[in-house]
């Protein structure tokens, strides 16, 4: 069975102020998903890795913008509910002990409850068990299972609430009929032609299109089959509501992206040809990056432009130019509206999937390093120089090297870089990021 690294995704769900923030800052602690040496990605704090005993799962915070009124209170809640049903594996929805039940936690819980997802009952602020246990037992008539008492502040019952969390997690690891099948996140801003692109793979109308930003509903799987082979589509699905903020569309747009990619082998961006590659385009790229994916950039609508001999060469190099950080995605040019190259795109799709779960045999792995030791004397710093003793792979998808050292700090980032390089130049790896852990190991036990 191939390994699979996808993370489960967990969404907290609750009204404002009852804590939602100070416990997805308390679980997530100081690792919080940003990305370093990676200009152009500024990250909200929506999305984080956190792991409890030796389950590792990607904690997603619906919240977005605070609402004023009650009415709009419980519409912005069904509206994260909704987003979290679509997208997380297990719901934690969050109540407040001081607060008591209110009304929008009942209509919330009637939704949670019959979308059948694993849902974990918690009730926040819960400084003192003595104290606030009867009221805790209150919330047992929202009907979604035991209420976990805990206070995010104080650190308190944290423990049982994630035993419980993490125990849906063997349910979802069956499933390994599936693996033979790729799955691929199509991924994008709004109005780039998502439906479009996978309406054209089926051949038929699936999902409903049309011009209107964000009219596409639910995150839906889609079976595709091609060259007698599977893929499974993740469509991001966009929002339906066009008076939405644009910082909250945004906020949204974020958290499906997430849910999507950590599902997923293979991202495909798809980015408009006539409007070159946005901000919005690098956000979600970086998410890609972040989670270790095989991605694809498709430019779409390249019927639409208007090209000379020069175009591919303009539009790859300003690709290149936004998304320094990832020079190893792949680029292909695509009209989800004519069909065009898009045979391409599932080569592309398949080639990028095994350079991802590639595996490169330790022998080979310690040639390389050692050619590129000699050709390239490995920085020093007072006197003192790094030496590079062996290196190993330990994990694919994204494929994973550990390098052991005399002294890590000696490492440079540009080091490791041309280390990359070298791999690459042998074995390709096109598609897909390599990540590199780095081990320090004394002189004595060489």
């Amino acid at each position: 069975m191939a390994e699979r690294r996808n993370r489960p995704v967990v969404a907290v769900v609750g009204r404002p102020n009852v804590g939602k923030s100070t416990l997805f800052n308390v679980l997530a602690g100081g690792n919080i998903s940003i990305v370093k040496d990676t200009p152009g990605i500024t990250r909200d704090r929506i999305y984080a890795d956190v792991t409890w005993l030796d389950k590792t799962f990607t904690l997603i915070d619906t919240g977005g913008i605070e609402p004023d009124s009650k009415d709009v209170i419980l519409s912005q809640m069904r509206e994260q509910a909704q987003i979290a049903i679509d997208t997380a594996d297990v719901i934690i929805f969050l109540v407040d002990v001081k607060q008591g039940l209110v009304d929008a936690d009942a209509k919330v819980a009637d939704m949670l409850r019959r979308s059948h997802k694993p849902v974990v009952l918690v009730v926040n602020k819960v400084d003192s068990f003595s104290k606030f246990m009867s009221d805790v037992y209150e919330f047992y008539s929202l009907g979604i299972g035991d209420p976990y008492a805990i206070s995010a502040a104080n650190r308190l019952g944290l423990g049982d609430m994630l035993d419980k969390v993490i125990s849906y997690f063997k349910e979802m690891e069956g499933g390994e009929e599936e693996e033979d099948r790729i799955r691929v996140a199509i991924v994008g801003k709004p109005n780039v032609g998502k439906s479009s692109l996978i309406n054209k793979l089926l051949g038929e109308n699936r999902l409903i299109v049309s011009d209107i930003a964000g009219t596409t509903r639910d995150a839906v799987d889609t079976e595709v089959a091609h060259n007698g082979r599977e893929y499974i589509f993740i469509d991001t699905a966009g929002l339906r509501r066009k008076n939405k903020v644009k910082e909250e569309l945004e906020h949204f747009m974020v958290i499906r992206t997430v849910g999507a990619v950590e599902r997923a082998d293979v991202v495909v961006l798809l980015i408009d040809a006539l409007e070159g590659v946005t901000e919005q385009d690098a956000k979600i790229a970086g998410i890609a990056h972040d989670r270790g994916k095989a991605v694809i950039i498709a430019v779409n609508k390249w019927d639409a432009l208007e090209k000379d001999d020069k175009t591919i060469y303009r539009v790859t190099e300003k690709v290149r130019m936004t998304l320094s950080y990832m020079p190893y995605a792949e680029i292909v040019f695509i009209s989800a509206k004519t069909g065009q190259r898009l045979p391409k795109l599932f080569d592309t799709i398949d080639m990028v999937s095994e350079n991802h779960a590639m595996r490169v045999a330790t022998g080979v792995l310690n040639e390389i390093l050692m050619e590129a030791v000699a050709l390239q004397q490995p920085p020093s710093d007072k006197g003192k120089q790094l030496r590079l003793y062996y290196i190993t792979q330990v994990a694919v998808k994204p494929p994973t090297f550990v390098i052991f050292v005399n002294k890590k700090e000696l490492m440079h980032f540009s080091y490791t870089r041309y280390i990359e390089n070298q791999i690459r130049e042998t074995f390709g790896f096109r598609g897909t990021p390599l990540r590199f852990i780095i081990r320090e190991r004394g002189e004595n036990e060489r």
